[in-house]
């Protein structure tokens, strides 16, 4: 990485404001297969600490005013912009997205520190008519207390951002657990933290294995919240894990976007939304299009003109100029990718793009027609650059479809009709909703799934609302 501010690559973990160094794990380029460093794999011992820094710094941190903590997260925002460069070089020599996408999710992820350092502002509680004379009801809020932060590889700046903001601006204080695929970006981002004016304690970074750090956080009475993203699996566990101790939980858990294409659709305005929606990040993320809908008049020439710019697409290392798709995040998110894809042909898919000879760490971008409920890419998360098109007729039957999973993240659909665009959205069973659009996740808009997609929601002023208690405040004898 050619970084002009070193400092922001630490290979340490943060406790309590000290920065502990111990070459304990290896953290591998994804494009090369090759370790880039080393981190500490913290004890149950360390966790301990954390918290306990956590608990210690939240006296402080929660004293401060609102707009004292808005100054801090809006030098922490002007910092993330000061150094995105070095920020996105950080993130795609650890998880493999392209340079381009590396600093989009560094824009992406400081606008949520923006937002919360704004909300800091607005944090208000209410004066409640009282049904009694000489008596007042005060509804205050105030912050939930330490918070265990768990983060996923696809967005390792932006997860952070997300979820670290609002606790922040609410009064929180924060023990954060990165993965340990991509863990720089999170020691990057607490580097900033620090130069900002975050005070010692309030932000513990720990690295390593997450069985050993996720259990001790779990199980400690003092983490009053947990915020988790990840698979729907890892979820329920810490859940179950959580349940003795009665923590306030956000999670935001797997996906089965459906992307439905009425013939009615735009053509250009529907491919772009495909494009943003299922190859950002070579697919691995959890809103993008996993299922593809296309009604019968306007099929073919979706997949035609799709699978053309699929053809196109780049794919390559992230830091070579004009990469499009880089390299898958493992061998064993390759060998789901490909199996999925080899289960579909197997039951009677064919691909619609041409075959590309590339080396063990990528993915190929395919457009596969013919794809049925019987496949496991229909049921299954696939998670990276596979586009299955289904070939539906009526709204009702693209509906028992698109609703016919036990997932309720993102959807998509496109028509020009704006009867059906209230009736078939409505009857969508997911948190998020695109219509005539491939993106749905802005600072401002609330983000989070229904069914087993997950609890609670990040972004917007529901973001905030999950890290502060509601206390209501009678006053008698007035």
């Amino acid at each position: 990485m050619n970084l002009t501010d070193h400092d922001l690559f630490r290979q340490a973990a943060l406790i309590d404001g000290k920065w502990i160094a111990r070459p304990d794990m290896e953290v591998t380029n994804p494009a090369t297969g090759t370790a880039m460093g080393t981190i500490p794999d913290c004890t149950a011992d360390e966790t301990t600490r954390a918290i306990a820094a956590a608990e210690t710094a939240m006296k402080g941190w929660r004293a401060c005013t609102h707009a004292d903590r808005a100054d801090v997260l809006m030098r922490w925002y002007q910092l993330m912009l000061d150094h995105a460069e070095d920020l996105a070089q950080i993130l795609t020599a650890e998880q493999g997205k392209p340079l381009a996408e590396a600093k989009g999710e560094v824009i992406y992820g400081a606008s949520f520190v923006r937002w919360f350092a704004e909300e800091a502002r607005r944090i208000n509680g209410s004066i409640i008519p009282s049904p009694l004379p000489g008596k007042k009801i005060f509804a205050m809020k105030e912050p939930v207390g330490v918070c265990a932060i768990i983060t996923p590889w696809n967005f390792p700046i932006a997860m952070i951002t997300r979820k670290v903001a609002p606790g922040l601006a609410a009064g929180c204080t924060m023990v954060v657990k990165p993965s340990d695929v991509t863990p720089y970006s999170a020691l990057a981002m607490a580097v900033l933290a620090e130069r900002a004016g975050v005070p010692r304690g309030v932000i513990n970074i720990l690295t390593g294995r997450p069985e050993v750090i996720g259990a001790a956080l779990t199980a400690s009475p003092v983490v009053r919240k947990l915020s988790f993203t990840g698979s729907t699996r890892v979820g329920a566990l810490l859940a179950e894990q959580c349940a003795p101790t009665l923590k306030r939980m956000s999670l935001e858990l797997g996906g089965n976007a459906p992307f439905v294409v009425f013939d009615d659709a735009d053509l250009d305005a529907v491919v772009e939304g495909a494009m943003l929606s299922k190859f950002r990040n070579g697919g691995q993320t959890c809103v993008c299009a996993n299922r593809i809908l296309v009604q019968s008049g306007i099929h073919d020439a979706f997949v035609a003109a799709l699978a053309k710019r699929v053809d196109a697409l780049k794919v390559g290392p992230g830091t070579e100029d004009g990469t499009t798709i880089g390299p898958m995040i493992n061998a064993a998110a390759i060998a789901k990718i490909r199996s999925h894809v080899e289960d579909a042909l197997a039951h009677g898919a064919t691909k619609a793009t041409a075959v590309r000879d590339l080396g063990a760490a990528y993915a190929d971008p395919v457009v596969l027609v013919g794809a049925t409920t019987r496949m496991r890419l229909a049921s299954e998360e696939t998670f990276g650059p596979v586009a299955p098109v289904f070939r539906f007729d009526t709204e009702e039957e693209a509906l028992a479809i698109a609703n016919g999973t036990p997932f309720g993240l993102a959807a998509y659909f496109f028509t020009r009709d704006m009867a059906r665009a209230f009736r078939f959205g409505e009857a969508l069973e997911f948190g998020l909703v695109g219509l005539n659009t491939g993106a749905v996740s802005h600072a401002e808009a609330p983000f989070g799934g229904v069914k087993s997609s997950g609890l609670g929601r990040e972004g917007a002023q529901e973001g905030i609302e999950e890290y502060l208690e509601t206390k209501a405040f009678h006053f008698g004898g007035l």
